[in-house]
């Protein structure tokens, strides 16, 4: 990954300073992104600092021990910390941080790590429609949305009526809007998930020894600052404000009590340099007759059928070329508040069949390869591919009868 953000990176400069994409275009793009790519920085150091502290072993190991050795219990509380990881920190958090720990946690119990890294990896992707901040998609889309919905009220257009007096910009605005296609990417994975281990979701398991906290200061900091930072996430605020709050504070305490956790290695060079990359690149091309070709193949209309081709479209494109150039190319096609959520739909949900479907996942892999564990592309490509074919239809008919469309 690292050469591809380099090719990445190189190019866009190419771009921009060629004058392919104008300039105008450029700080247009850039006022727009930025805020996205600061942000992303921000939790990445909030969760990578917190992670040194011990907060998510910690966590881990609450959950074990209230599991009563009962493997079931353990599985739902799996699922339920790679959901809220993912909701309220995104899903790259959830693929670098829960994952290593949601793993360990398996092999120290003694069960199968394989269910537990697929569940991680699943809902990294697919419950991360909620909120703006769940995933890179949703800030693009969150500001979309509302310039979307306040060009369309009052004029008929489709999706304007479930947008009217709504604030889509905001978290809860967003999720008011999402919540039914996102309970869907939530609860019908988990369905599938537990239908296809359920043999291995049987029986007991040894509860894992407490972990060893060297600095008990640098677990209750951190873990007050996540506690303060999650209600602010979702306050209105531009995320990227509270983040970087929170980074500087982990920053400061680190610095006065553990400097050696301190280094450039904090900072995702290269999800940012790829992300950065495709921003220029996408926006480039739309900018040189991409939009219009886009427009024709993604269709029009609010019906079932207009959505499911949009969501279908996402879902293809993600496992294609990757669900954030997939978003950004397909954008231009959407048009509406509604059309836009199945878009999201598509992107969000759908990037579980290839490996480079998401950056999530390729971060995931790298992890769960780094703890021994071995996964068959093969197995997970058909299992991915039947839960996108089971998943994404009812969440697009969710969005459709919540969003009251024609």
């Amino acid at each position: 990954m690292v050469i591809l953000s380099l090719v990445l990176v190189v190019a866009a400069i190419i771009v921009i300073a060629t004058g392919v994409l104008p300039q105008s275009d450029s700080l247009a793009l850039a006022d727009r992104v930025v805020p996205v790519l600061g942000f992303v920085v921000a939790i990445t150091i909030v969760t990578e600092l917190a992670a040194e502290a011990g907060l998510f072993a910690v966590l881990s190991g609450w959950l074990a021990r209230r599991g009563g050795r009962r493997v079931w219990m353990l599985w739902l509380f799996v699922i339920v910390l790679a959901t809220l990881s993912t909701v309220f920190l995104s899903l790259d958090t959830t693929a670098v941080l829960v994952t290593p720990v949601v793993v360990l946690l398996a092999l120290q119990a003694g069960l199968p790590p394989v269910p537990f890294a697929l569940a991680t990896v699943w809902l990294a992707n697919t419950a991360s429609l909620l909120l703006p901040i769940s995933n890179l998609t949703n800030l693009l889309a969150a500001t979309e949305l509302a310039s979307v919905a306040s060009g369309s009220a009052g004029t008929g257009a489709p999706g304007a009526a479930d947008a009217a007096g709504v604030d889509l910009a905001s978290p809860l605005g967003f999720a008011s809007v999402v919540w039914a296609p996102a309970l869907v990417g939530i609860v019908v994975p988990v369905i599938l998930l537990s239908l296809l281990f359920r043999r291995a979701l049987r029986g007991t398991y040894v509860v894992p020894e407490r972990a060893s906290i060297d600095d008990r200061t640098l677990l209750v900091v951190s873990g007050v600052v996540v506690v303060v930072l999650l209600p602010l996430l979702v306050s209105g605020l531009p995320v990227w404000i509270p983040a970087t709050g929170g980074a500087l504070v982990l920053l400061v305490v680190f610095a006065l009590r553990r400097r050696s956790a301190l280094g450039v290695g904090l900072v995702p060079w290269t999800p940012v340099a790829i992300a950065a990359g495709l921003f220029v690149l996408v926006e480039a091309a739309q900018v040189n007759g991409l939009g219009s070709v886009v427009s024709a193949v993604g269709g029009s209309g609010s019906s079932f059928p207009a959505l499911l081709q949009l969501a279908g479209l996402g879902v293809v494109s993600a496992n294609g070329i990757n669900n954030l150039p997939a978003y950004l190319v397909l954008e231009p096609a959407a048009g509406s508040p509604v059309r836009l959520i199945a878009l999201l739909i598509g992107v969000n949900l759908g990037p579980l069949v290839t490996p480079w479907a998401s950056l999530a996942t390729l971060l995931w892999h790298q992890k769960v390869t780094a703890q021994g564990v071995t996964i068959r592309w093969g197995r997970f490509m058909l299992a991915g591919l039947v839960a996108v074919v089971v998943t994404v239809p009812l969440a697009v008919l969710a969005l459709w009868l919540s969003a009251g469309a024609p």
